[in-house]
């Protein structure tokens, strides 16, 4: 009886642990780059990796296969909140494209492949790179967001908390059974 009461209260608590750094994470580092899908004529991006500067969120273009550089593109400014931004083009003959999303502050968000069939059904090309504007931070597992002290000293507090409960399970573990 007393290990069944352990056994529950121990998993209890497992997914108590397991649910809180999901809660305090924030949004994932996959929602960084840009997303670019297609209805009909219609191509739109929407992307999360931008900063407003000076009023501006950054621009998009739409290249086509003849296109090399950004600045020959079809560009459209981002419009949006801190949250998600987004730009749409309409018109666009069938072919393959490819949208660039440079934010404000000169980083590239990301740029993706998409092919316009001119039909309602939307198609949404494989390639896809996302470029993190401050590149690669090794030592946060990739993350390209500082999330701050609070979200590391919870985490961190978690990481402990299972040390000990390991070390004291396992101490438990080792000692004869009694009567």
């Amino acid at each position: 009886m007393h290990t069944s009461r352990l056994l529950l209260r121990s998993g209890l608590t497992l997914a108590a642990a397991a649910a809180l750094p999901a809660g305090f994470a924030g949004p994932s580092a996959a929602a960084s780059g840009i997303s670019v899908s297609t209805t009909g004529s219609t191509v739109s991006v929407v992307t999360s990796a931008c900063t407003q500067i000076n009023g501006s969120w950054g621009t998009a273009a739409l290249l086509s296969s003849r296109q090399a550089s950004f600045a020959q593109g079809r560009q459209v400014a981002l419009s949006g909140t801190s949250v998600s931004q987004s730009a749409a083009w309409s018109g666009v003959s069938p072919g393959t494209f490819t949208v660039v999303v440079v934010c404000s502050s000169g980083g590239t968000a990301g740029s993706q492949s998409v092919i316009v069939s001119g039909s309602t059904s939307p198609t949404i090309s494989a390639t896809s790179t996302a470029r993190p504007s401050r590149g690669v931070m090794g030592g946060l597992g990739g993350a390209a967001r500082d999330y701050g002290p609070l979200t590391l000293g919870v985490g961190a507090a978690l990481v402990g908390a299972g040390v000990v409960a390991t070390g004291w399970v396992l101490r438990r573990r080792s000692k004869p059974y009694r009567l």
